[in-house]
């Protein structure tokens, strides 16, 4: 993130600052932009807040948003929404934008590492956060996010990226492409019949902030899924140990993640379930090495998949 000047905002952002928070603002802090930009301002009245904006494209903002203020309410640590999710015009051949403006919840270290210890951590954070979420009145925040999105229904192994679509798909490895195949199918197959809920499905070291101990703020709220519990869990046991770039976390770690997560919600999984969580543990390791491969990165994903592939689909069943 880098400051920048106040001029340098879009130019709907001082009145719709005045209009939805009664306030102003008088100094950016940071800007960062990737899927969505994100703009930390200082207002007149002294409070700092986030205004994040994202390409209005379905209903996805106002669910995550509303499941993000739930979360605030029962006292989990994350940033508190400030208002609902609006709309404003985007620029010229711009889509209309979905914006709305939270509270900044800075500070915080990274947790790094991925051995079992710390998977346990991260473990508990998930745990709790399901348990907030459960039986939440929310609709749906469909389409799921492309790199969880393993329950497409577009035509092919992937859902529909134009931007990755749109490239020469030779340099993906065969094997990157055989485990994902055996994964997704598995996976579509396990969660048939199982009931789908809300679960943050980027839960990676980057996502989060401690303060020693204790967890100080999970961010990224914008992608929650909408899946069997299980397949988030297990797609979170993978991810948990990344920050930049992604990679995918050792299978004991993964175990210990389950483990740790079943201890905590009161509930095993079923047998079916705890397939379907080592199923979904791939997909995401599979996204980013396609991503790596058709981007020319270091392959930690694709070389993840090919280490760990085999055992994680035997635990799947697949």
């Amino acid at each position: 993130m880098r400051a920048v000047a106040l001029d340098d905002l879009p130019d709907w952002v001082p009145s719709w600052c005045m209009d939805h928070l009664h306030d102003e603002p008088v100094s950016v802090l940071f800007r960062h932009r990737s899927m969505s930009r994100v703009y930390g301002l200082r207002m007149a009245s002294g409070h700092e807040v986030v205004v994040k904006v994202r390409p209005d494209e379905d209903l996805r903002a106002a669910a995550c948003v509303a499941a993000q203020a739930r979360l605030s309410e029962r006292g989990f640590p994350c940033a508190h929404p400030l208002t609902p999710v609006s709309t404003v015009a985007g620029s010229v051949g711009e889509k209309a934008l979905a914006v709305h403006a939270e509270e900044y919840r800075g500070g915080g270290d990274v947790l790094h590492g991925e051995t079992p210890v710390i998977a346990r951590r991260y473990a508990e954070v998930f745990a709790r956060m399901m348990a907030d979420l459960d039986g939440a009145p929310i609709a749906p925040p469909l389409p799921n996010p492309r790199w969880a999105r393993w329950d497409h229904g577009d035509p092919g192994l992937w859902p529909a990226v134009p931007e990755l679509d749109a490239r020469v798909q030779h340099p993906v490895p065969e094997h990157v492409i055989r485990t994902a195949t055996r994964a997704r199918a598995r996976a579509l197959e396990l969660a048939e019949d199982l009931p789908r809920v809300l679960g943050h499905a980027d839960f990676e070291a980057q996502n989060l902030r401690w303060r020693g101990d204790r967890v100080w703020a999970v961010h990224d709220w914008d992608s929650l899924a909408w899946q069997p519990e299980a397949a988030l869990a297990g797609a979170a046991s993978g991810t948990f140990a990344s920050a930049l770039p992604p990679t995918l976390a050792p299978v004991e770690s993964s175990a210990a993640f389950l483990e740790t997560y079943q201890e905590a919600r009161g509930r095993r999984f079923g047998e079916a379930e705890l397939q379907l969580a080592w199923a979904a543990s791939l997909w995401p390791a599979a996204h980013n090495a396609r991503w790596e491969a058709l981007h020319g990165g270091a392959p930690l994903c694709c070389d993840a998949v090919r280490e760990q592939g085999a055992e994680r689909l035997r635990r799947a069943g697949a």
